[in-house]
C-alpha cells in the first residue's frame, strides 16, 4: 500500500502537573513530581482528510542528561526547546509521509538541540512525542488501528536512516507482526523502595489502597517479572541485591528479573566486580536471582559506553543500551562492543524502535545464533494516553514484558479530572479498574491487557483528555499559503 502524504497544519503543547505518591530513586536522582506533557497534532491526509491526534510522555529530569550543573528544571527546559524545535520543523516542513517528515527533519532536530546545549537524547524528545501525534491522526483519519497501520507501512518507514539494513524486507517484517493481547508488567524496584514491612514506619505508610513494598507488589499484582535499580557502588548494590532477592525469593514458581545500572558504573571492572562479589556469597536465594536475571541495562556512563567493551559482562549475562540510545545509529555502534539489546521506549522514539527491531530480527539471523533483542522500558508512563500508546507498540512489537512503573509511583490517573478519568475507564475497562474514586491500572496475573488500546481506529486511544484542565505550554501553526 502507498503510504499517504501528509502536512502538519497546528501542533499543541500542554503540560500537567503530577505528584508522585511514592519517591522515586534512580540513577543520580530521587524524583517527587514529574509534570506530563500532552501534544496536539492537527494532520492534513492527503486525499482522506484533516484528523487530530495526540500523545504524552512524562517530562522527565535528570535521565535526559545528567549533568549534575543543571537543575531540575533545567532540564525540563531542555525538553520544552526540542518540542519548540520539532513543533517549528513540522509544521514547516513540506508535505510527506509521516515517515518522511520525520527523516526530513532529523538532522536539524539534532543539530538544533546540539546549538541549544541538548545532548541527542534530550533533542529527540521532540520529535518522539511529535510522531506519535502525527501518526495517530493519520489512523484517526483513515479510520485504521495502529496495528493494520503498521502492517501495511502507512507511515512509509525505510530503511534509508539504518543503511545496514539495505537488504532486509521491511515490508514483509512489517506485514508479518502480530499483536500481542497482553504484556507482562516488569515491576521497577527503586533504590529506596521498602521491600518489606518492617523496612516502613506507620508514619511512613499511605494505605491508599495500592501496595507500597515489594512483598504487597507481588501479592497484590502476582508480578514475576521485576527491574532492579543499582547504585554504581559495590557494596551497597552487593546488600541490596540480597535483600532483593530475599524478598523475590518468596515466590514459589519461577521469575525473570533485570538489572539496571542506570549507567552508574565508569567501567566495565566495576560490573564484573560486582557479579564476582555476588558469586562468591553463600546465598540460594542470590543465586537464584543471578540465574533468573535476563539482561543487564545500561551499567556503563553514556559518556564512556562507545570506548568500553563489555565483552566479560556479555559472558554472564546479555546487556542492553537504553540512555547510549541517543541517536539513530547508537545500537549498531554498541553492537561490537557486546552489546546485544536496545531498549524501545516511547520518550526515544517509535520510529527507531521500528528500525532496532528490525536489526535485531536480521542480526539474530546472521550472527550464528546470537540473539539481539528489543526490550519494553518506561519513562514512569502515567495512565491514559501515555500508557496506552507505549502499550499499543511494544504489543505490536510482540515484546511480552515491559518494565511498568507508573502505575506504582503514581496514584492512577488522580492527577486528572474525575470526569477524564471516567472516560477513560468506561471506554477501557480491560486496562482500568476504579479504586475509591480513582481510576488506576488493571494487573490481573502480573499482566496489562491490550486488547481494548489496539481494538480502536488511531494510535491507543479513543479518548480525549481534558484539554481546558491543563497548562498551555506551546502553539505551532503553518503559515497561510
Amino acid at each position: 500500500m502507498t503510504a499517504p502524504r501528509i502536512s502538519v497544519r497546528e501542533i499543541e503543547i500542554f503540560e500537567r502537573a503530577v505528584v508522585l505518591r511514592l519517591p522515586f530513586r534512580f540513577g543520580v536522582i530521587t524524583l517527587r513530581e514529574c509534570p506530563q506533557t500532552f501534544a496536539r497534532a492537527l494532520v492534513d491526509v492527503e486525499g482522506v482528510g484533516e484528523a487530530w491526534g495526540m500523545s504524552a510522555e512524562a517530562l522527565a529530569p535528570k535521565w535526559f542528561d545528567k549533568n549534575p550543573e543543571l537543575s531540575n528544571d533545567d532540564n525540563l527546559d531542555q525538553l520544552r526547546e526540542a518540542l519548540r524545535i520539532a513543533g517549528s520543523a513540522y509544521v514547516a516542513a513540506e508535505p510527506s509521509t509521516a515517515f518522511g517528515l520525520f527523516q526530513g527533519c532529523y538532522a536539524n532536530q539534532i543539530a538544533k538541540g546540539g546549538e541549544a546545549g541538548l545532548p541527542p537524547l534530550a533533542a529527540g524528545y521532540g520529535q518522539a512525542l511529535l510522531d506519535r501525534a502525527v501518526l495517530d491522526a493519520v489512523c484517526v483519519a483513515g479510520g485504521t488501528t495502529l496495528a493494520e497501520a503498521m502492517r501495511v507501512n502507512i507511515p512509509g518507514v525505510t530503511t534509508a536512516m539504518a543503511p545496514e539494513l539495505a537488504d532486509f524486507d521491511l515490508d514483509g517484517f512489517l506485514g508479518g507482526l502480530a499483536p500481542l493481547n497482553k504484556v507482562a508488567a516488569r515491576h521497577t524496584v527503586g533504590m529506596i523502595d521498602p521491600l518489606v514491612a518492617s523496612d516502613q514506619s506507620a508514619d511512613e505508610r499511605l494505605d491508599d489502597g495500592l501496595p507500597e513494598t515489594l512483598e504487597e507488589v507481588i501479592s497484590a499484582y502476582g508480578i514475576r517479572h521485576f527491574k532492579i535499580k543499582i547504585t554504581g557502588d559495590v557494596d551497597e548494590d552487593t546488600e541490596r541485591l540480597s535483600r532483593v532477592a530475599a524478598t523475590l525469593d518468596t515466590i514459589p514458581d519461577a521469575y525473570e528479573a533485570s538489572i539496571d545500572g542506570n549507567e552508574q558504573y565508569a567501567g566495565e571492572a566495576g560490573v564484573l566486580e560486582l557479579l564476582s562479589r555476588l558469586d562468591g556469597l553463600a546465598s540460594p536465594a542470590l543465586q537464584r536471582l543471578l540465574a533468573s536475571t535476563i539482561y543487564i541495562e545500561q551499567p556503563i556512563n553514556r559518556a564512556v559506553s562507545l570506548d568500553t567493551p563489555v565483552h566479560g559482562i556479555a559472558a554472564r549475562a546479555p546487556l542492553i543500551i537504553d540512555e547510549s540510545d541517543g541517536t539513530l545509529d547508537a545500537f549498531p555502534k554498541h553492537r561490537p562492543l557486546g552489546y546485544s539489546g536496545v531498549s524501545s521506549k516511547t520518550c526515544k522514539g517509535f520510529y527507531k524502535s521500528i528500525l532496532n527491531a528490525a536489526r535485531c530480527r536480521q542480526w539474530s539471523a546472521e550472527d550464528g545464533g546470537k540473539r539481539y533483542f528489543l526490550t519494553g522500558e518506561d519513562l514512569t508512563l502515567q495512565a491514559g494516553v501515555a500508557l496506552q500508546q507505549d502499550l499499543a507498540l511494544i504489543s505490536i512489537l510482540g515484546i511480552d514484558h515491559a518494565e511498568r512503573n507508573g502505575h506504582h509511583y503514581t496514584h492512577g490517573m488522580i492527577a486528572a479530572s474525575p470526569e477524564e478519568q471516567a472516560r477513560f475507564l468506561a471506554a477501557y475497562p480491560d486496562l482500568y479498574r476504579d479504586l475509591n474514586g480513582v481510576t488506576c491500572a488493571r494487573i490481573e496475573n502480573g499482566a496489562m491487557s491490550t486488547a481494548g488500546v489496539l481494538a480502536k481506529p488511531g494510535w491507543g486511544s479513543a479518548v480525549t483528555p481534558d484539554w481546558t484542565r491543563m497548562i498551555p505550554a506551546q502553539s505551532h501553526r503553518r503559515a497561510a499559503a
